[in-house]
């Protein structure tokens, strides 16, 4: 039977420990069970039964899938057969927006982390699955893997035929996906990582380890377990609802005492950082969220400043405001003036929308804001991703928060936000309870940056990210 691990920080920390020593070079195999919380294969039919490509022969079971009953090799089989005709860019597009809108909330973030760990140690990373190849590449490079053992399919000129070749590596105890693995790698992985049940997989590797929430079956293998938080479903319970409501009740009514004390006191600027500071306290604990801050006294001790976040959800906004509570504004794509209620509330502030697709444009929309910082002596928080990451994995670097930073001639201060996904998955609309923790490092100061060195800064600043995010500092 499983060996249970009943501390799973004490169990991630040993097996940091255990990848810190392992030679560079060394293979570790991560399994899209242990990866995913949810099925790729599902999540795939349900895209296809949304767009109305679904076949109606395959209703019932794609139905059937999507409700939970379970991935076998017929439903492997009619995933590749519903894109028959179809080209392989077209497929790879999709698994690419389906990872993005769908997939993303179901990376378990302690594999995620796990897979950096060993990303920096300098090993191989190779993901496994019986998903097909063309929907399993996207979350293979979402995660950086080096190489990719998946159930192929056939394809002719650039276009799928519609039929699976080769074996589908699914079967009862990981046989078809451990002699996949074998025989890519031509010998024994040092890690491997797999949920239950797939005891002859795990069984191939050095150090193996059974990732699962803890609401899969024990079949009995003799292998380590690290037991993660549970993932939740795509679709929000009554709790969520509640806790949502929750939180938006609290910032209407701060918003609301907050407009008649800025009324009373003509003062815009004291209305928005009042809303600020109740609605973050207030929304965030009857939400059931509790925020742990890591160097809490970089948020005063260089203002004005550029904040600068990694993004992942739109309850970064709120966290924001609950960290910064005031003397601040922000930078938008211009898509979000459009969101119900906070859009409003982003104009109330001050915030500079901007059109991704103008540079032009952009630049003018900026200019205000440099004014704030260097004149009236506001703060600037903006995300340089641009716009939220489906996974912790962190987008490329946009320089107009450092353009920004060199311009107003103020310090850049970096906030890492680690749990944000957890608690409003990206594309969602509820609240969960959870814990967000967030790191604030030490201001930077950009008193001696220049256009010529911006490129450099701006690596420089997202490797900071990179490490903290990676547990690397």
């Amino acid at each position: 039977m499983t060996t249970a691990t009943t501390d799973p920080t004490a169990a991630l920390d040993a097996r940091r420990a255990a990848i810190r020593a392992a030679p560079a070079g060394s293979v570790a195999v991560v399994d899209e069970t242990a990866l995913l919380e949810r099925s790729v294969v599902a999540a795939h039919a349900g895209e296809a039964l949304r767009a109305g490509r679904t076949a109606w022969r395959a209703l019932p079971g794609d139905v059937a899938l999507i409700a939970g009953a379970g991935d076998d090799e017929v439903a492997v089989r009619r995933l590749v057969a519903g894109w028959a005709g179809e080209d392989e860019a077209t497929v790879a597009r999709r698994g690419r927006e389906v990872l993005r809108d769908d997939l993303g909330a179901a990376v378990r973030p302690a594999m995620w982390a796990l897979a950096a760990a060993h990303r920096r140690a300098g090993h191989r990373v190779v993901l496994t699955g019986h998903a097909p190849r063309p929907v399993l590449e996207a979350v293979a490079e979402e995660i950086g893997a080096d190489d990719l053992v998946a159930t192929e399919v056939e394809v002719r000129d650039g276009v799928l035929t519609g039929e699976v070749a080769g074996p589908v590596l699914l079967d009862g105890r990981g046989e078809a996906k451990a002699a996949a693995v074998a025989a890519a790698l031509g010998g024994a992985p040092a890690f491997v990582y797999a949920g239950p049940c797939h005891g002859a997989l795990l069984a191939t590797g050095e150090q193996p380890l059974v990732v699962t929430s803890g609401s899969g079956q024990d079949c009995g293998d003799e292998h380590p377990v690290l037991t993660v938080p549970a993932r939740g479903g795509p679709l929000a319970d009554v709790v969520d609802v509640g806790r949502t409501a929750a939180f938006y009740g609290a910032l209407l009514g701060a918003a609301s005492t907050a407009a008649a004390v800025g009324l009373a006191r003509r003062s815009r600027r004291q209305m928005v950082d009042l809303t600020c500071s109740v609605a973050g306290d207030l929304g965030l604990a009857l939400a059931g969220i509790d925020v742990e801050v890591r160097g809490a006294e970089h948020l005063w001790s260089a203002r004005p400043c550029v904040f600068v976040f990694n993004h992942q959800s739109k309850f970064d906004v709120a966290l924001l405001m609950k960290l910064l509570r005031g003397g601040f504004t922000g930078v938008a794509k211009a898509e979000a003036a459009s969101i119900p209620l906070w859009g409003a509330m982003f104009r109330l502030a001050g915030v500079a929308f901007v059109d991704r697709g103008n540079t032009r444009q952009a630049r003018e929309a900026l200019e205000p804001a440099v004014r704030k910082l260097r004149d009236e002596g506001w703060s600037l928080a903006i995300a340089p991703e641009g716009t939220r990451s489906p996974t912790p994995r962190l987008g490329r670097f946009k320089k107009g928060a450092f353009h920004i930073a060199l311009q107003a001639g103020v310090p850049m201060v970096p906030i890492v936000i680690h749990d944000a996904g957890e608690v409003m998955w990206r594309g969602h609309q509820t609240l969960r309870g959870g814990t967000v923790h967030v790191d604030v490092l030490p201001p930077i100061d950009t008193s001696t940056w220049s256009t010529e060195t911006l490129a450099q800064h701006v690596a420089d600043v997202r490797e900071q990210f990179v490490a903290v995010l990676e547990g690397a500092s």
